[in-house]
C-alpha cells in the first residue's frame, strides 16, 4: 500500500528490531536512510531487498517533495534513521509535514529511542519531562541553559561523547553543583553504562576516562520551591542578553 511508514531501529541491539518493523520493511518499495551504509548492514542482517535511497539532514529540504511524489504515484516508502525513531533529533519532520500536507497517509510504529530507556533508569521522576535534544552549541546555548536552570521538570538531553564534560560542567555552573542527574551511554549494547549522581559527581567520573558512545544526559528539575523564587526576579529582558559562543 503507498504511504509513508516512520520505522524505528535499533539503537544498538538488534534483536530490539520489532516483528512489525521487519515486515514493512520487508515489503516496501524503497527505505529512505539517514547513512546508506549503515542501513545496508541492517538490510543484509533481516534480508531486506527495497532500494536504498538516501535522505539526510543536508538533502532533506531537496528531497521531500520528491518523495512525495514517489508515494503519490503508488510506492510504498519506509524512512529510517541510523539508530532509533526517525524524527527525534534525526530527520523526519520535513517529510512527514510535506507528507500530511498532500494528504499522503503516514504510519508510524513505535520502537527504539535513546532517551526513554535513559529517562526511565535515570531513578529521577518521568512523569513529566522536558525532551531537548541537543543544547545549541554556540548561538543560543547560553540563553537555553539560563532558561532551563529554573525548569521544574526532569530535563532530557542528547550529547556527543567529546561535549559530555563540557556540557556536564556548563550545566553545573547553571543550575547549581548538587543538582541531580544521570548520564547514559552505549545504551543497549555491551559496555551500557547508566552513571548516576551529582552533576560534580559526574564531572569527576567521566573526566577521569575517555567517553564512546552516543550519550543522554538526564537532569533534575529545580524544586518547586526554588523554581518560585528564581523567577520571581526574573525580567523579560533576559532575551535581549547577547549570546556567549561557549
Amino acid at each position: 500500500m503507498s504511504k509513508l511508514y516512520i520505522v524505528p531501529t535499533p539503537i544498538g541491539n538488534l534483536e530490539d528490531m520489532t516483528l512489525r518493523a521487519i515486515n514493512i520493511l520487508k515489503s516496501v518499495n524503497v527505505i529512505l536512510a539517514e547513512d546508506t551504509r549503515k542501513t545496508a548492514i541492517l538490510c543484509k542482517h533481516f534480508g531486506f531487498q527495497a532500494k536504498l535511497q538516501s535522505h539526510h539532514k543536508f538533502n532533506e529540504h531537496k528531497t521531500v517533495d520528491m518523495v512525495a511524489d514517489l508515494i503519490g504515484s503508488g510506492q510504498a516508502v519506509a524512512l529510517v534513521s541510523d539508530a532509533g525513531t526517525p524524527g527525534i533529533s534525526d530527520p523526519g519532520f520535513l517529510l512527514v509535514r510535506t507528507c500530511v500536507e498532500r494528504n499522503i497517509e503516514v504510519e508510524c510504529l513505535p520502537g527504539a529511542t535513546a532517551f526513554v530507556p535513559a529517562l526511565v533508569n535515570s531513578g529521577l521522576p518521568c512523569d513529566k519531562f522536558v525532551f531537548e535534544g541537543f543544547l545549541p552549541q554556540k548561538k543560543g546555548r547560553q540563553t537555553r541553559l539560563e532558561r532551563l536552570a529554573t525548569e521544574d521538570r526532569t530535563i532530557v538531553f542528547y550529547e556527543s561523547p567529546h561535549r559530555l564534560v563540557k556540557t556536564l560542567t556548563q550545566l553545573s555552573e547553571h543550575m547549581g553543583a548538587e543538582r541531580k542527574a544521570s548520564v547514559s551511554r552505549e545504551l543497549t549494547k555491551l559496555y551500557e553504562e547508566n552513571a548516576r549522581g551529582t552533576l560534580t559527581e559526574l564531572i569527576e567520573h567521566f573526566g577521569k576516562k575517555e567517553v564512546k558512545g552516543e550519550i543522554v544526559i538526564i537532569v533534575e528539575g529545580l524544586a518547586k520551591k526554588e523554581s518560585k523564587k528564581k523567577n520571581k526576579y526574573s525580567t523579560d529582558d533576559d532575551d535581549d542578553i547577547e549570546d556567549s559562543d561557549e
